[in-house]
């Protein structure tokens, strides 16, 4: 579903990602784990086509990002960590934006709204300006968007963060669903107990390159995630 082939990223003489190669098939759910600057998020980005690349190659169910942007936008959905939504609408306004968008009928986007808004109780405020949502509705809100198309690729840079714990229950149980029914998703979190407990693939960055990636069980072996990201960052245990 998502091919990374020889990835590389450059700004000012530095290299933000550097070579990096990955493949995540449908049905997999992988856990893209490194340290605050280690090119996660210009990898994710560079994925859903916001940002060109300098090398390499990014295939999205077969297809380039590169010459058939907007056939691949249609597979997938990109939730940014700070999800930039149009403060002036209300919930419901943005939603049918999105659906516009993604020329789905009437019929189709009452039940699709129906359903994500009520899986992550936004239903209510749906009425209400985006402008006055707090980050974690605005969260929800952007969750809600993202699946609305039904996409067959998930990208999510940090989806967690601002979620309140049933909320970030029900999203760990959506993702596993997506992923059961034959979806893909790629993201990053820095909650390593999540990705230890929900991934069944992870790739570990360091300073733009990749050093670990594989089934979970394969790269963890005996140790659990936080000790080998530590191990693997080589600053070992904290003091305490």
């Amino acid at each position: 579903m998502l091919k990374i082939q020889h990835l590389t990223k450059t700004y000012g003489g530095k290299k933000a990602v550097d070579d990096l190669s990955l493949e995540i098939r449908p049905g997999q759910l992988c856990g893209f784990i490194g340290h605050n600057g280690a090119g996660k998020t210009t990898t994710l980005k560079s994925c859903c086509g916001i940002l060109p690349f300098d090398q390499g190659e990014i295939l999205i169910d077969g297809q380039s990002i590169r010459t058939h942007p907007l056939e691949c936008k249609k597979k997938l959905a990109y939730l940014p960590d700070q999800p930039a939504l149009y403060s002036y609408m209300t919930g419901i306004q943005y939603l049918d934006f999105i659906a516009d968008i993604f020329g789905l009928s009437a019929s189709e986007r009452r039940q699709r709204v129906r359903r994500y808004t009520g899986l992550f109780e936004l239903t209510e405020a749906l009425a209400q300006p985006i402008g006055g949502y707090s980050h974690g509705m605005k969260q929800k809100l952007a969750l809600c968007a993202a699946m609305l198309h039904e996409p067959r690729l998930l990208l999510m840079d940090e989806p967690f963060v601002g979620l309140d714990p049933q909320a970030a229950y029900r999203l760990k149980e959506l993702m596993r669903e997506f992923c059961a029914g034959g979806g893909a998703i790629f993201f990053s979190t820095h909650v390593l107990e999540v990705a230890e407990k929900l991934c069944d693939q992870l790739a570990i960055l360091r300073k733009g390159r990749l050093i670990k990636a594989g089934p979970a069980a394969q790269v963890l072996g005996d140790d659990s995630l936080e000790e080998l990201f530590l191990e693997l960052e080589g600053g070992g245990a904290p003091d305490v």
